[in-house]
């Protein structure tokens, strides 16, 4: 009795590490979410957690090429320095698809930003390139328009 009830939690221990283990789909979709949850909470420093904290991070918007995790975050706050101008943000995923599997993700999709009528609503489609960097997920190069 006693070795059939260590082999069943045995069972249940690598059942769950199964259902711990996402995959790098979810892993991404995830982090989309903490950034949803720190941005709509006026959290600009942990949205950006989603972002490589690196010189080489790249960020492609509509005032050009910015490089660097340090500018990309000052860019922030310069656009959207309150909460008003921040609003509330949603992302529509359209598509993640491996460029190298378990290596590298592309992430297609829209973003938009709720806000009062006297700043108005923002909208726009992004492309990220996501790499595993330090056992996370993160954005490496950044395309929003």
């Amino acid at each position: 009795m006693k070795r059939f009830f260590f082999t069943f939690l045995l069972f249940l221990f690598f059942m769950e590490g199964a259902h711990a283990q996402k995959s790098p789909k979810e892993q991404i979709a995830a982090v989309l979410e903490q950034q949803t949850q720190a941005w709509n909470s006026g959290r600009l420093e942990d949205f950006m957690k989603g972002y490589w904290r690196s010189d080489s991070l790249m960020f492609i918007g509509k005032s050009g090429l910015t490089y660097g995790w340090d500018q990309t975050l000052q860019n922030y706050r310069r656009n959207y320095s309150d909460r008003q101008k921040m609003g509330k943000l949603r992302f529509d995923v359209i598509n993640i698809q491996p460029v190298v599997e378990q290596e590298a993700y592309f992430v297609v999709g829209k973003w938009h930003l709720k806000r009062d009528a006297a700043v108005g609503d923002l909208e726009g489609y992004f492309s990220l390139l996501w790499k595993k960097k330090d056992g996370n997920w993160v954005i490496v190069a950044d395309h929003s328009s």
